[in-house]
């Protein structure tokens, strides 16, 4: 009597997961552990190939062709898309041969396995005849076939469904990691010409940022020789003024005392007081006509056109003083074109402390130091004659009222001229022993006069309603 706690046929089907028509189940149970192993092992490989992402799609493809090799007992395992799909993907195909060489040129395959993998670039279904051993199973994505994975088994039996499957989810993930892979090179293509457009639109800001700073030196340039026009102009008229007039009248002046100095030289020795005193005005006279010729002189030769920078203006200013007095001209820092003819106001300025030392402070030498910094343009005067600082500020204060004999105007001319540009005047004792006058502007100027091409170029509303 059979026990009834052995188990059935169908119970054994139900444990092993088999079936045979034979006695023994143990040989069908044997065989389906191995297929199982094998299948755990082509998980287990593909699982490890899938984390070596930095390595590309080839990685995953190699282990997917070898996974399908072993399970299959393959001779040859082949991996390939079909002609016109995923063309950005590489690489087009993967072939394993029984010892788990890697190929993949084709020119290194015996001619059957290239004629399968013609019929797997031919997008076909089925194989290239004369071997009925080829497994095949399709790479699908989006329920589109793109390519095949084929097999030319060494099983004893027919592949069971199970293998069929196992082989399916080794196709779907090779045509995951090809479609990744065409992405991923996409992007980086993509990524490349987006830093090819960033670097152009880099390179055109920086060409326009250049041609802008031309336009505005330009623009500098073209203010500069208005204004030089209208210097030059302004100079004739002065050298007409003093020539036709001054002059004139400084040569009559000393001819009367030529006259009266004879007429004092007949009255004798109690005019010799008076004889001196117009000897020494005659003396001043002739010197005023002097400086009057070389003012007239100078102020008829036009300026260079390479002048335009106050550090220039100053050298000319300078250079027109040498003959009578040793000029040093110091600069700091970068030096730029200021708004509003600042630069010629400083120029003016400094020019009117020179002719007081020339004049006033019988120096010898003079020393003019500019400085220019982010919040200010400082500049100075010094000299080494016998000037006074207390003195030069009690006579600006005078010559601040309407002074009736004409004399300290040019330190009230020269704050003036600073105060039009927002800067201040002061006086110190130099260290080369006489007076250094400090002349201060803060920068940015707050007058600011555009010029035709700062219209062009972005002028404010404000600024398109000014007028000279």
């Amino acid at each position: 009597m059979r026990d009834r706690h052995m188990p059935t046929g169908s119970d054994l089907t139900t444990l092993t997961g088999v079936r045979s028509g034979k006695g023994s189940y143990y040989r069908a149970y044997v065989r389906s552990d191995e297929r199982m192993q094998h299948a755990v092992r082509a998980m287990d490989s593909i699982s490890r190939a899938l984390v070596r992402t930095a390595e590309g799609p080839r990685a995953l493809l190699e282990e997917v062709a070898r996974a399908a090799a072993e399970h299959l007992t393959a001779h040859w395992t082949v991996l390939g898309l079909s002609d016109g799909q995923l063309p950005g993907a590489r690489p087009r195909f993967l072939a394993v041969d029984r010892a788990g060489r890697v190929v993949d040129d084709d020119t290194d395959l015996p001619p059957h396995v290239r004629r399968e993998l013609g019929a797997i670039r031919a997008g076909h279904a089925t194989g290239a005849p004369g071997f009925d051993r080829w497994v095949r199973v399709p790479m699908t994505l989006d329920n589109e076939m793109i390519g095949s994975l084929v097999g030319l088994h060494g099983l004893e039996d027919e592949p069971e469904p199970g293998d069929l499957s196992v082989l399916r989810i080794l196709a779907n993930e090779a045509a995951v990691s090809l479609y990744n892979g065409e992405q991923y090179q996409a992007g980086l293509a993509l990524h490349r010409r987006a830093q090819t457009l960033y670097d152009e639109t880099v390179a055109r800001a920086q060409d326009l940022e250049e041609r802008t700073r031309e336009l505005r030196q330009a623009e500098e340039r073209l203010l500069v020789a208005h204004q030089r026009e209208l210097v030059d102009h302004e100079r004739h008229r002065i050298a007409r003024e003093l020539h036709d007039n001054v002059t004139q009248f400084v040569l009559s002046a000393g001819m009367s005392m030529e006259i009266a100095r004879g007429e004092a030289e007949d009255l004798g020795s109690p005019a010799s007081g008076l004889l001196e005193h117009l000897g020494t005005a005659k003396a001043l006279t002739q010197e005023a006509v002097d400086q009057l010729r070389r003012a007239i002189y100078a102020l008829h030769q036009p300026h260079r056109d390479t002048v335009w920078t106050l550090p220039e203006l100053l050298a000319e200013v300078a250079e027109h003083h040498r003959p009578h007095l040793s000029v040093a001209v110091h600069v700091e820092g970068e030096a730029h074109v200021l708004p509003a003819d600042a630069d010629h106001e400083i120029a003016r300025a400094v020019g009117e402390a020179l002719f007081n030392v020339a004049v006033h402070a019988e120096a010898t030498r003079a020393v003019i130091r500019m400085r220019y910094r982010a919040d200010e343009l400082f500049v100075s005067v010094a000299d080494d004659g016998i000037g006074d600082p207390g003195e030069m500020s009690r006579k600006l204060r005078l010559g601040r009222g309407l002074p009736v004999d004409g004399r300290h105007c040019g330190l009230a001319n020269m704050q003036s001229r600073l105060a039009d540009i927002g800067g201040s005047l002061a006086f110190r004792r130099a260290r080369i022993g006489g007076v250094r006058i400090e002349m201060r502007v803060p920068l940015p100027l707050a007058i600011q006069r555009p010029g035709m091409i700062t219209g062009l170029v972005g002028a404010r509303p404000e600024e398109e309603t000014w007028q000279h």
